[in-house]
This record gives structure tokens, sequence and C-alpha cells, in this order.
């Protein structure tokens, strides 16, 4: 029961909160617009069934994420650091977020050449 008094557990869990009301938000924008290019008499069943999928999504996305955490496992060890299948899940997420986050900005500055020529 000392989790109870455990303020780093109060702030994660917070955190965690906060993060998915956000990503809750983001999904029924999406949706919403999404929805809208359905047929009038099925938009309210569209919304439902992408509402369902999504919050079923992010349920098997935090699961998944409880048992990479436990994915600690040595593979191989790298200039004296054990790496294991968390660290390179990981660290292959991270590259793919910025080459994602690099391909967005060089996308707008392209936009930005074509609308000033």
């Amino acid at each position: 029961m000392e989790w109870l008094t455990n303020y780093e557990i109060w702030a994660a869990f917070l955190s965690l909160t906060l993060l998915e009301i956000v990503l809750g938000i983001d999904n029924i924008v999406f949706i919403s617009i999404v929805t809208n290019r359905v047929k009038a008499h099925l938009q309210n069943r569209a919304r439902l069934i992408g509402l369902g999928l999504a919050m079923l999504m992010r349920i098997l996305l935090l699961f998944s994420i409880g048992w990479i955490i436990g994915l600690t496992t040595p593979l191989f060890s790298a200039l004296g650091t054990e790496i294991s299948w968390r660290d390179v899940i990981l660290f292959v997420g991270g590259v793919f977020l910025i080459f994602k986050a690099i391909r967005e900005i060089h996308n707008c500055l392209l936009e930005e050449d074509e609308v000033t020529e």
C-alpha cells in the first residue's frame, strides 16, 4: 500500500491520464472529419465503429507497452552496455520519429517554395 503515498506513481498516472485525454480528443476530431465523407444515414454507425476501434487499439497499445517494458533480457553487449529488445525497439522508434519529422519539415519547405515561385 505504499504506492498510494509515492508521488512518482501519481505523477506518472496523471501524465498518462492527460495524454490519453488529449489523444482521445484527437481521435474524436479525426473520426468526425473522416465520417463526414460517409453517407448521412451511415455516419453515426461509422463514428461508433471508429471510436470503438480507436479505444480497442489504445488498450492494446497500452498492454503492449507493458510487454515491451519487460523485454530486458540482454541480446548482446556493445561498448560495455547490454542491449535488450526493449532498447532496440525504443531506438528504432526514435529513429522513425526523427525521420518522419524531418520528412514533414522538408515537405513543408517544398510547399512554401512552390507558393513563392
